[in-house]
């Protein structure tokens, strides 16, 4: 077993914070189509790569889940995108902020008590980190907690189905 996928004996507060994180790389992965759709040159070489990236974690918290006796969360068929799009500036954005909700997701990770899950947070959580920095060309002090959230409020999924 390697330091990306825990262990098959997780509590069930670990199975909803993966179930969580799951669904926030399906969000992204279908959010990161749109974004690549609007840029080009070197933005798009990174659009792809982030893309692929948020596969591939996707993929290993299906197989993590599933590997723990769960029924991982199906992706939804569409998904309503935080900001309109209709611009390579909108897209950059876009990115941004599908990196910084797919860190909020991977701080529920960070907060069970399961080692190996904790460990697959912060390891995760820094990826993200980094990629919205190289997006937004900032660092925040708490990658994936929001002002509102350091004040007490809740948070908001990646990208929501529609409805």
């Amino acid at each position: 077993m390697t330091r990306q996928q825990p262990a098959a004996t997780v509590s069930a507060t670990a199975i909803t914070a993966l179930q969580t994180a799951l669904a926030a790389e399906q969000a992204a992965c279908y959010g990161y189509g749109v974004v690549g759709a609007y840029l080009s040159g070197p933005d798009a070489s990174r659009a792809h790569v982030d893309w692929v990236a948020h596969q591939v974690a996707r993929d290993s918290l299906t197989a993590t889940i599933s590997g723990a006796g769960a029924d991982p969360v199906p992706a939804a068929v569409a998904y309503k995108l935080p900001i309109p799009v209709r611009s390579a500036a909108a897209a950059r954005s876009l990115a941004v902020i599908l990196e910084d909700r797919v860190a909020q997701a991977y701080l529920s990770l960070v907060g069970v008590t399961d080692l190996e899950v904790r460990a697959l947070g912060a390891v995760k959580l820094r990826e993200t980190a980094l990629r919205a920095a190289a997006w937004s060309h900032t660092t925040v002090a708490f990658p994936g907690l929001t002002s509102s959230s350091l004040d007490g409020a809740g948070s908001k999924p990646a990208i929501s189905e529609p409805g």
